[in-house]
């Protein structure tokens, strides 16, 4: 069991427990965000209506973020997809929040992480083909005023799709 914090009424912060149950029921509602609560109660051996508590208690307390939908890109055209390494001329305050403004901006970057180690940021971005990458990096990304450089990997397979969070 996980041990994690959660605030009560009076916005205390109280231990809170998740059980073998809860897990469960993360783990399922990771593989298939679609199930009802009939069906979680037939495979957590609770009726409909604890499981449907359990599950908006879960939301309620942040460990459900949200549901989405996954979509496949080569069906939406985005053949290309890649790691872009993205390495920092100058560090501080303004220039770390003009970079995530324009990341924020670009519907190819899918998501962005800061890094330790030689690259400031990691970028994964989607995009139809390379020249439209090319395009990313070479006229969005390396003229933004506080990029020195960038390295970029472009994905040939796929041996593992997003998984779900272990539980």
């Amino acid at each position: 069991m996980r041990s994690f914090r959660m605030r009560n009424r009076k916005h205390k912060e109280i231990p809170h427990v998740l059980d073998d149950t809860d897990n469960r029921l993360l783990a399922a509602l990771q593989k298939d965000a679609h199930l009802t609560a009939q069906q979680l109660g037939e495979m957590l051996n609770l009726s409909p209506s604890q499981a449907g508590r359990r599950r908006q208690r879960l939301e309620a307390e942040g460990f459900i973020t949200n549901y989405a939908a996954k979509l496949d890109p080569a069906r939406l055209g985005l053949h290309v997809q890649g790691f872009v390494q993205v390495h920092l001329g100058t560090h501080g305050p303004d220039q770390s929040q003009a970079f995530a403004r324009m990341v924020n901006t670009r519907p190819e970057i899918t998501s962005a992480w800061t890094m330790t180690g030689d690259a400031d940021y990691l970028l994964h971005v989607y995009c139809a083909d390379l020249p439209a990458l090319n395009s990313l990096i070479h006229q969005v990304i390396l003229p933004h005023p506080a990029v020195a450089r960038v390295q970029s990997q472009i994905v040939m397979d796929q041996l593992k799709r997003d998984a779900p969070l272990p539980t």
